[in-house]
């Protein structure tokens, strides 16, 4: 409705007409009241629930991180208790190595003195029987020798037995007597 030009003096554009006053505060209320019993307690219920998961969220982070720090520290006391176990394993392993070298050791030097006595053994076997077959030839020699200087077949085995004995006797007490002094007074070059 436009009012004509004659109420255009007394009409304000700003300022509604009693009847839609009334009817714009009637829906007001009732927009208001409809909102104040229905749509604000849902709104205050979805706020309460936004802040609840809100701060649930938080009390979960909060939880979860001291978690998280429970197992960190959980692990590092692992990692240093795995690492207090491997040290003491390269301990045992390094006394270990130790005690087999040292009984390797033992063993070769066992064995060594072992080889050094059997080595021994033979060689004294083997100058016993050098001895052995060298009283044999000197023996013969020496019988040959005596029959040439006696000039008779000294052939009785009894009397050339004896004859072999007292020679090497002879030779034995002389040859240490002979090798002593022999040490002490030998001239270089007696020998050519």
């Amino acid at each position: 409705m436009i009012p004509l030009a004659a109420d255009t003096a007394s009409y304000n554009p700003l300022l509604p007409s009693w009847p839609e006053f009334i009817i714009g505060t009637i829906l007001f209320v009732l927009v208001f009241g409809f909102l104040a019993r229905i749509g604000l307690p849902r709104i205050m219920k979805t706020l309460e629930e936004r802040h609840d998961q809100i701060e649930g969220g938080i009390n979960r982070a909060d939880e979860a991180q001291a978690e998280a720090q429970a197992v960190l520290q959980q692990y590092r006391a692992q990692l240093d208790d795995a690492r207090h176990e491997a040290a003491r394993m390269r301990e045992e392993a390094r006394e270990q190595g130790a005690a087999i070298i040292a009984e390797m050791r033992e063993r070769a030097e066992a064995e060594a003195r072992r080889i050094t006595e059997a080595a021994q053994a033979q060689i004294d076997a083997d100058r016993q029987q050098a001895l052995t077959s060298l009283r044999g030839e000197v023996g013969a020699l020496a019988t040959e020798l005596a029959s040439r200087i006696v000039g008779e077949s000294l052939t009785d085995a009894a009397r050339q037995s004896r004859m072999v004995d007292r020679f090497l006797a002879e030779l034995d007490s002389g040859n240490g007597a002979a090798e002593a002094a022999g040490q002490a007074t030998t001239p270089t070059g007696a020998g050519q």
